[in-house]
């Protein structure tokens, strides 16, 4: 029938569009790994930044996997998805890992701000001089959160597994489940996590620009605070551009719910897409943040044109 083709076109569609953000997103955080990989074997250490760096690019790389994997299954086999509990296993994973980058993602925030902005507060500064020790702490309870999250949404699922609508389970642009209290219950858990990650960046942001006045106001014409107030703006120009994505990616998890209620497909798909398009993004805002890697990819890129011009 028509309506069956505009599916099946919708569905197709859907994979090209996140098979190119996957591929893309997945060759970036390959990157990103590979270059703080090598540059750990080369120095023999590993500081703070890049050890929040490493496991974002990690996390990121197997959400990318885990949603084309979903992507590919439900255009090509969508009979899989009618097989407990791989409808289960895929929304939990898809959860750890989309949960592992907020959450991490909100780390390397924190950290910023702890480690660049300055104030005379007593805990504030007890917290600088510790960070690095803290840092591995914060990327495990990452981990656990998300974990803990990854648990709440498979249990969910599987105890209302009856409920789901076999029939648009398998539609990788549709959320294939009756609106009723166990999927509030679910996005009320992806919802906390979301909104607690985007406090902590919202903090972050404030602080840093709070202290970046102050050190503007107060500062003098000596080299060492002007490196100071370099420092200042560099970082604020990355979280204000993490503020920026994590805003969308918040309202676009408020129009999933909205939508899906309304089983406004179309415009569901349209968010699902500009939400899987933000660990590309972010990817490379912290590339292009971080002098090490900006310089190995316009070396890198400069090679390959190179080689595509001898040819």
């Amino acid at each position: 029938s028509q309506q069956q083709f505009n599916v099946t076109s919708y569905d197709a569609m859907a994979m090209i569009i996140i098979t190119l953000q996957a591929l893309a997103g997945m060759w970036i955080n390959i990157f990103i790994i590979s270059v703080l990989c090598i540059a750990w074997v080369k120095k023999k250490r590993f500081n703070s930044n890049e050890k929040i760096l490493l496991s974002l690019g990690c996390y990121r790389f197997g959400y990318l996997c885990i949603i084309w994997l979903h992507a590919f299954l439900s255009v090509v086999y969508t009979a899989c998805f009618s097989v407990q509990p791989i409808p289960q296993l895929s929304a939990a994973l898809q959860s750890f890992f989309n949960n592992s980058n907020l959450w991490v993602s909100a780390s390397l925030c924190v950290f910023y701000c702890i480690k660049i902005a300055n104030f005379r507060n007593t805990f504030f500064n007890y917290l600088k001089v510790r960070i690095d020790r803290i840092v591995p702490w914060l990327l495990m309870g990452s981990v656990l959160l998300s974990l803990a999250t990854c648990i709440l949404v498979y249990i969910t699922n599987e105890l209302h597994w009856n409920n789901y609508n076999t029939t648009t389970l398998g539609n990788f642009w549709k959320l294939s489940v009756s609106l009723d209290e166990h999927l509030l219950a679910t996005f009320f858990i992806t919802g906390f996590g979301y909104a607690t990650a985007f406090t902590a960046v919202i903090s972050s942001a404030l602080l840093l620009l709070f202290s970046l006045w102050r050190h503007k106001r107060n500062m003098q014409t000596n080299s060492v605070k002007n490196l100071s107030m370099d420092a200042h703006i560099k970082a604020m120009k990355s979280i204000l551009s993490f503020f920026f994505l994590y805003s969308i990616n918040f309202t676009c998890l408020v129009l999933t719910l909205i939508y899906t209620s309304r089983k406004k497909n179309p415009v569901l798909f349209l968010v699902l897409v500009i939400q899987y398009a933000f660990p590309v993004v972010h990817s490379l805002i912290l590339i292009f943040s971080n002098p090490n890697l900006e310089k190995t990819l316009l070396r890198t890129l400069s090679c390959v044109k190179c080689r595509v011009c001898r040819r």
